[in-house]
């Protein structure tokens, strides 16, 4: 027999000795491994049962329940290596996890932004399911919050998702959270009408609206002083949960013009002025769309005299009942609408 055959079987059989040797040690190791895997789970919940009551957060209870598994997990695969005799490589292996999780968190990094972003949204909770609010541009009722996205149904039906890190970043209006909501619109009047009788006739017939809340009080300003008009914007308040404010206003505004008209305070369209730098055309004479200019100032017979027109008077009879008024609020709607739609994104909703 050669020497370098010699020299291979004694290596053979001291590697095959060593692993014999170390045999116990990597049974043990597997095992405490594989127990480990086993009993991550509860063991991740037994820990965060202490302080469950810091947090009713299902989506950070489950964060924090996987970090302690994977930690778990990761230390019994470095004493699983280190009793085998591999002691370089279970310190590469973590190494190697710390690098990939920097390469990873690089090449997921929206992922990773949306993650933390749901996070700090279950934390602070600026809202909640069926709450209606406007991110942004986008108003809606909060149909689903995943680890991604937020979706809204919009009052048009659509479904909106939103990233959470736009939502996280971005401007949050709660629309429910203070159920009283502020309506406004502008209406004019002649110059030649009552300013203050128009004010308040308006405020009381705003007052007396049973939709129309007494607490914050209505008011009626002059807004402003238009070519033709002189412009009052009426402020009222609504409970937003059970009236809609473009409901409510479309009703006074009418109610508005009826009371107006029956007490003769004109409401006249924007002054208009029609220019010929070239003079009047005589088509136009002979058409009769404008009156002939008499010869002399004497001679005005046959100048046809115009009256102004005079507000209509509104029968009694179409008075309107503010009881038969519909002013109800979309919101129920909209509501009853995501709960019946299919949600566009998979995934557990981690807001109650």
């Amino acid at each position: 027999m050669s020497a370098s055959t010699s020299e291979i079987i004694s290596s053979t059989s001291a590697i095959w000795q060593s692993f014999v040797d170390k045999l116990p040690a990597v049974g043990l190791g597997l095992a405490i491994l594989l127990l480990t895997v086993w009993l991550a789970g509860s063991v991740s919940r037994l820990v965060l049962r202490p302080v469950t009551y810091l947090s009713s957060s299902p989506l950070l209870r489950s964060v924090a329940q996987r970090a302690i598994t994977l930690f778990l997990i990761l230390f019994a695969i470095y004493l699983f290596l280190k009793l085998a005799g591999l002691t370089d490589f279970a310190v590469a292996i973590m190494s190697g996890t710390g690098v990939l999780g920097l390469i990873l968190g690089f090449a997921f990094r929206d992922i990773a932004e949306n993650m933390i972003a749901s996070l700090l949204l279950t934390i602070q909770r600026p809202f909640r399911i069926d709450d209606v609010v406007q991110i942004n541009s986008h108003v809606g009722v909060v149909q689903k919050v995943t680890t991604r996205a937020t979706t809204l149904v919009d009052f048009d039906g659509n479904h909106i998702q939103i990233p959470n890190a736009v939502i996280y970043k971005g401007t949050i209006k709660n629309l429910t959270a203070n159920p009283k909501m502020r309506g406004q619109f502008v209406i004019g009047i002649g110059y030649d009408a009552d300013c203050q009788q128009a004010q308040q006739l308006a405020l009381n017939l705003i007052s007396k609206h049973p939709h129309v809340l007494e607490d914050p009080e209505p008011l009626v300003l002059v807004d402003q002083l238009a070519s033709a008009t002189l412009n009052l914007k009426v402020y009222f308040w609504i409970n937003v949960e059970n009236t809609s404010v473009l409901k409510m206003a479309s009703v006074l505004m009418r109610d508005l013009v009826s009371a107006f008209n029956a007490h003769g305070i004109s409401m006249p369209d924007d002054a208009r002025e029609i220019v010929f730098p070239d003079g009047v055309p005589v088509s136009l004479i002979g058409d009769g769309k404008l009156p002939p200019t008499p010869h002399n100032e004497s001679d005005t017979s046959s100048v046809p005299t115009t009256q102004p027109p005079r507000p209509s008077q509104p029968s009694q009879e179409k008075s309107v009942d503010a009881a038969h008024d519909d002013v109800s609020s979309e919101n129920s709607n909209i509501r009853r609408q995501a709960e019946e739609a299919r949600a566009p994104e998979s995934g557990n909703n981690i807001l109650p």
